[in-house]
């Protein structure tokens, strides 16, 4: 926790002036039954009424200065705790964006999600606490026995007592808490898990009647955090009752010890009342401080989990000095590329070779699970090659920076994404300097032009959430415009026709061919309709490369892509 606390240096000098705020609040505090005393001892024992309100003036002007200091700092430590908490998260999802996706792999969305909102909570919330709590508690719990012990010593002896006692039950309930709250932790990030998992997949959940499992599933889940968090609960139920307790014996021990000496003379009433109200501020502090050691543990987990954010490198990095092509080209080539997923048995792709060039449409085939898209991520470095490289116009990609390779490419992906906000928006997300006119043209090409004028907003009109107000095809189209007005080097089409009609597909592929003149298109795809009439075809069949050339030369050459064909075609279409 303290590596992430070096993020409060931006405020250091509010910092500073919270400290100086909140010692002048504990001074007051510590100062008033001072006071009072003499009033009781001096102006009500001598019946001094001008010294009463003279010393009464005092009080209550320095009572109001500790209540200017306390509303001061108390807002200025939550501003220095927003501004942290807001810092902290902009900081993680920096860090979380140039992640691979190997690394979201290993994380989790969801732990992510968690990590981000709840588990900074967490940590800006002790914050608060402890830039007031761990400076004002020792110092009015030190300064509260100092002042009890110049008025009575003998008094004292029972505070010995009680603060042993404390210490034994902050001891215990940190021993006991630290596992529970971050057993609590993960417990939140499987139950955001399922709870994800079952509205993103409410429909397959439905189509296949598995509601009521899922419904056992998140139950199953819930207890189990709500159970977590009950012994929590208790411990923390048990902590108030048993500090009252301690708190009100204190204080009936005091008395009837410290009116035995106000009989015998040996104590003035005043003095007592200042002794009693020492007692309850030095209890108070420690109060303080027990919450503050429950509090930090729960914090404690949470800022572990952060810090493995933030902490965890990422293979895939900018070279320290970047090369550029400084030319427009377009030139793909895998040279032997072989790549296998982190913990897996066996390799997604096998000694790969081949070569894209502009103004050509390279297409890749295969079957479910052959490598297909694994082949896509590698030339838009979302992962690495374990052997071989990858190049880009003779520029090993690795060489060149992600903002710089990916400038390079625009890529369709197999799943449409859409993001909330209106189609001339999700469309201009390619490209922010796109004009009307280019929007307009790539939705045209894009065969999406047709339902958006269908739509009473027209590009204006409003996409939900996710796109769930659109048809899987009419996702996939605008992905596709998304793409086209990005006027990349390099097109990738993952599958990307699919949710497509075989009309809408033909017309689109026609319309992209006679607009991609000059860029490099690789089309990856399961219809052989969509990439027959290709330039070059590779056949992928569980990651390896068993055929490559054109429609026919396969058909005589590949028995993978003949098997294919023949399981879409019919003989007249063969002929």
């Amino acid at each position: 926790m303290i590596k992430l606390f070096k993020g409060i240096k931006p405020y250091k000098i509010a910092v500073i002036v919270i400290l100086i705020f909140t010692f002048m609040q504990t001074f007051t505090e510590l100062f008033l039954p001072t006071i009072m005393a003499k009033i009781v001892d001096v102006g009500i024992v001598n019946e001094d009424m001008a010294y009463i309100l003279r010393m009464g003036a005092i009080m209550l002007a320095v009572a109001g200065i500790g209540g200017a200091c306390s509303v001061y700092s108390r807002y200025l430590s939550s501003k220095v705790a927003n501004g942290f908490g807001r810092n902290l998260r902009q900081q993680v999802f920096q860090k979380v964006e140039g992640y691979s996706l190997q690394e979201f792999d290993h994380m989790g969305t969801s732990s992510l999600i968690t990590r981000t909102t709840n588990d900074i909570t967490q940590v800006q919330n002790v914050l608060v606490m402890l830039l007031r709590i761990f400076v004002m508690a020792p110092i009015m719990a030190i300064g509260g026995i100092i002042m009890a012990i110049t008025r009575n010593p003998n008094l004292s002896v029972t505070l010995v007592g009680v603060i042993v006692v404390l210490a034994i039950v902050i001891g215990i309930l940190a021993s006991k808490s630290l596992p529970l709250f971050k057993s609590i932790q993960k417990k939140l990030d499987r139950l955001n898990l399922v709870l994800r998992e079952r509205l993103t997949g409410i429909r397959v959940i439905r189509a296949f009647n598995k509601t009521t499992y899922e419904k056992s599933r998140f139950q199953k889940a819930n207890q189990d955090l709500t159970d977590t968090t009950k012994r929590v609960n208790k411990m923390m139920a048990l902590l108030q009752p048993l500090l009252t307790l301690l708190f009100s014996l204190t204080t009936i021990v005091i008395v009837w010890a410290g009116a035995f000496k106000v009989n015998e003379g040996s104590m003035l009433v005043g003095d007592l009342m200042a002794y009693i109200q020492y007692v309850s501020l030095i209890m108070f502090a420690l109060i303080m401080l027990t919450m503050v050691f429950i509090m930090v543990p729960r914090a404690s987990a949470s800022a572990t989990r952060i810090q493995e954010v933030l902490s965890m490198e990422t293979p895939i990095k900018d070279p320290v000095n970047p090369q550029n092509t400084h030319t427009k080209k377009g030139y793909v080539t895998f040279d032997h590329v072989t790549f296998g997923f982190q913990g897996a048995e066996g390799h997604a792709l096998q000694d790969i070779s081949f070569q894209a060039k502009p103004g050509e449409v390279t297409a890749i085939i295969g079957g479910t699970g052959s490598g297909k898209s694994t082949l896509i991520h590698l030339l838009a470095r979302f992962y690495d090659a374990t052997q071989g490289a990858i190049m880009v116009d003779g520029m090993d990609i690795r060489h060149m920076t992600q903002k710089a390779l990916r400038e390079k490419i625009g890529l369709v992906p197999q799943k449409a994404v859409l993001f909330s906000g209106t189609i001339a928006e999700n469309i201009r997300f390619g490209s922010e300097n796109a004009s009307d006119e280019d929007i307009k043209h790539a939705a045209t090409i894009a065969q999406a032009t047709e339902f958006i004028e269908q739509m009473d907003d027209g590009y204006d009109a409003v996409i939900a959430q996710g796109g769930t107000n659109l048809s899987g095809g009419q996702k996939q189209r605008l992905s596709i415009a998304r793409a086209l007005v990005k006027k990349p080097e390099i097109y990738i089409f993952d599958d990307s026709f699919s949710a497509l009609d075989f009309k809408t597909d033909a017309k689109l592929r026609k319309a992209l061919k006679q607009e991609v003149t000059e860029g490099t298109v690789l089309i990856v795809a399961q219809r052989v309709t969509t990439v027959m009439d290709a330039d070059r075809i590779i056949v992928l069949d569980d990651g390896v490369m068993v055929g490559m050339g054109t429609h026919e030369e396969l058909l005589s050459s590949c028995e993978v892509y003949e098997q294919i064909v023949r399981s879409q075609l019919s003989e007249e279409e063969l002929a």
